[in-house]
């Protein structure tokens, strides 16, 4: 029987892009379905967090995201532009959110499709790998949309056309995350568990394993 876990996912966060691949061969390896949910990043879901949090946290996630990301082997570059408009002296997060407002409901609209993983993939590793500075620019996005299987004007069309679908589907993806008992990103749940972090893919395994996870 095929097993399935969700994975809140963020398309500002780096962790989350640095737990693509690791997703990806799971579900080449495993009989598995892994259904990519999108939220928001905390910048966005939480007003004021990082005026909140301890100024170090940013650092930190620099240093620890970079040096995961040379250690696992994988491209990486913190995008250019940032998907949030904040002011990085300030840490003020704009009211207009142009950038992850549209990754976003992109990501939804491919969730609804059944195909969000693909899809994230493929954007994530346009923001995230350093081979695309101005990924808002020109046909970026769209090439890579195209190399998930779908065509980036018509999903902007659609969304839209109908905005609110999709951040309602955000925001009930959003609910069941912090159901999950966990706010962070990347998050797998699996039966109602939460695996925080790409650190925490081995767990999940060892947890689907003694749930009757089998190899494909």
């Amino acid at each position: 029987m095929t097993l399935s876990v969700d994975l809140f996912f963020s398309f500002r966060s780096p962790f989350s892009y640095l737990a693509l691949p690791k997703t990806l061969n799971l579900v080449a390896d495993y009989d598995l379905a892994v259904n990519l949910r999108p939220v928001y990043p905390l910048a966005v879901r939480v007003p004021g967090f990082f005026k909140k949090t301890n100024p170090q946290f940013i650092r930190y996630v620099v240093l620890d995201s970079t040096r995961v990301a040379q250690h696992e082997g994988i491209p990486f570059r913190f995008p250019r532009p940032d998907p949030i408009v904040q002011d990085k002296t300030t840490f003020e997060v704009a009211p207009e959110q142009p950038y992850i407002h549209r990754l976003t409901r992109l990501g939804v609209m491919a969730q609804l499709e059944g195909r969000s993983l693909a899809f994230a993939n493929a954007i994530a590793c346009t923001l995230w790998d350093g081979s695309v500075a101005g990924w808002n620019e020109g046909d970026h996005l769209a090439r890579a949309a195209e190399k998930a299987g779908f065509d980036l004007a018509t999903m902007d069309a659609a969304i839209s056309a109908d905005p609110d679908r999709y951040e309602q589907v955000i925001a009930e993806n959003e609910k069941d995350h912090a159901a999950s008992g966990h706010w962070g990103v990347p998050t797998f749940v699996f039966e109602n568990e939460p695996f925080f972090g790409q650190d925490r893919i081995d767990l999940l395994v060892w947890r689907m394993r003694s749930k009757g996870l089998k190899r494909r």
